[in-house]
């Protein structure tokens, strides 16, 4: 699998929100994408999902532009993960995992036996089968999380397409969601996640992007990208990057931020 995005512009109508986006991932590779509020993360997300036109560039999935896929076609190459959110009626969560099968089925057509096994097999692979018959909207965040990652794997995708997928959760269940990126982008996908903490760049990512306002635009290394000055430069606030030998696990890095009187 490769993606490639050349000098992409995003945008609504007439109004060009981002510009000159260039990046490309691979199989096994997971992409974080870092930026403050507001700054065409979410347009980004919606263009390369084909909710809005890309306004000028190129995106490419395996040497064939995007544009030319259709809406079933898109949906079988990339998955995606939205931020936790309730649905307005309490299906059981084998219920919401099939619904990633839904760019497989035809029109009208119910899930097969072989769906209803995927998607069992599918939780399983994430350890919450435990979870199968409960009511989704009667679970935890965490469980919420990791139910519409398997909901987005069902889909068979190439590439995955995560919206701040630990937004909401506390510390245990970010780190826990984070260890499961990382196996499914080990297992061949391609990953490429949004986080409002670049601590989570360092923690799975292989390669970054850093959105700024006045479409600045970086990206590349984990080390190359997540610099002080660059998140400075985006977030318009003083940080210390810092790292500590842990022997087996390497050198470990972290951001902290400087607070000032």
């Amino acid at each position: 699998m490769r993606l490639e995005v050349k000098d992409a512009a995003c945008g609504y109508g007439l109004k060009t929100v981002i510009q000159g986006i260039s990046f490309d991932i691979s199989s096994g590779d997971i992409l974080c994408l870092l930026g403050p509020n507001g700054v065409g993360k979410t347009t980004f997300f919606k263009t390369l999902l084909g909710f809005l036109k890309l306004k000028s560039g190129e995106i490419r999935l395996n040497d064939r532009d995007i544009k030319t896929f259709s809406q079933k076609e898109r949906a079988r190459s990339i998955g995606y993960v939205p931020q936790a959110h309730t649905p307005p009626f309490p299906f059981t969560v084998l219920q919401v995992v099939l619904m990633g099968r839904t760019a497989h089925l035809g029109s009208f057509a119910s899930p097969s036996r072989k769906d209803v096994n995927l998607a069992d097999e599918t939780l399983e692979m994430l350890g919450i089968s435990f979870l199968r018959d409960r009511i989704y909207t009667e679970i935890s965040g965490g469980e919420r999380q990791m139910v519409l990652i398997a909901r987005a794997l069902t889909q068979q995708p190439e590439v995955l397409v995560m919206d701040e997928p630990t937004s909401n959760l506390d510390f245990g269940n970010q780190i826990r969601v984070l260890n499961r990126i990382r196996q499914l982008a080990a297992s061949g996908l391609g990953v490429v996640m949004t986080s409002h903490f670049p601590d989570h760049a360092f923690l799975c990512a292989s390669k970054v992007a850093l959105m700024q306002r006045s479409n600045v635009f970086k990206y590349g290394t984990v080390d190359e990208v997540v610099t002080e000055e660059n998140l400075r430069s985006a977030y318009g606030v003083d940080v210390r990057i810092t790292s500590t030998n842990d022997g087996e696990n390497g050198i470990l890095k972290a951001c902290i931020p400087v607070m000032t009187a």
